[in-house]
């Protein structure tokens, strides 16, 4: 555990970083599952309204190194693919 005064405030703030993070990356995946969810349905028009909402969310944590630039480029282009398929 902590011992001086620095340590201590530095592990207070990263509990409430790591906490305030987990929401952030909650958001993400609640915004990924509604594209999902779209898709599923075989809805194209709802599902690339649900994209165009979830890619600046994705983008922003990507921004904010919540999530990994690579990993935002990997949900986004997997998404668009299976929102492409739909339309055929």
């Amino acid at each position: 555990m902590a011992n001086s005064p620095q340590a201590k405030k530095r592990a207070k703030q990263g509990e409430s970083r790591r906490r305030h993070n987990t929401s952030f990356r909650s958001m993400v995946r609640t915004t990924i599952k509604k594209v999902d969810l779209a898709i599923e349905s075989g809805d194209h028009l709802k599902a690339s309204e649900a994209y165009k909402d979830a890619v600046p969310i994705i983008d922003r944590m990507a921004d904010k190194g919540i999530i990994h630039k690579n990993k935002a480029s990997r949900h986004k282009s997997r998404l668009n693919s299976s929102i492409k398929a739909l339309q055929s």
